[in-house]
């Protein structure tokens, strides 16, 4: 099934849920340090770069335009870690390992910021509610 809203289609499985893929964006090999990026609007709220699939793309090409559309960065993308289901906004987000080989001064959605955090402060910040709730289509595994 196929949504148009403006600026974007989206697409539904046939149980109804939006598809969505995303990255986890290392800036590395060693995948210690992950890239997370924020909107303009809602600064608390740090997620890893993600959205819908367009009709024809494929999970992993819509991987690589999301992590240049939300957060600026080329790369290489690796293993494919697994579909993850949120019942509650009905997506399921096909996620993916990303290693950041290019970060770009200008993009497309250049207002989102990006953070790069190490993987024992972000579970830290987490811990503490220094960072507020994270979708559970788009959070870091611990």
């Amino acid at each position: 099934m196929v949504k148009e809203k403006p600026n974007s289609i989206r697409t539904y499985d046939k149980d109804g849920f939006r598809r969505r893929a995303a990255c986890l964006c290392f800036r590395d090999q060693k995948e210690d340090e992950l890239l997370l990026v924020t909107s303009s609007k809602d600064r608390e709220k740090w997620v890893v770069p993600g959205g819908g699939m367009e009709p024809t793309e494929e999970s992993h090409t819509t991987a690589e335009r999301e992590a240049l559309e939300e957060a600026g960065v080329r790369g290489t993308l690796g293993r494919y870690l697994g579909m993850f289901e949120n019942k509650e906004k009905k997506h399921r987000t096909w996620l993916y390992v990303f290693i950041v080989t290019e970060l770009l001064d200008d993009w497309e959605d250049k207002k989102s910021m990006g953070e790069w955090w190490t993987l024992a402060g972000r579970n830290a910040l987490m811990c503490t509610g220094v960072i507020g709730s994270i979708s559970p289509t788009q959070s870091i595994i611990n």
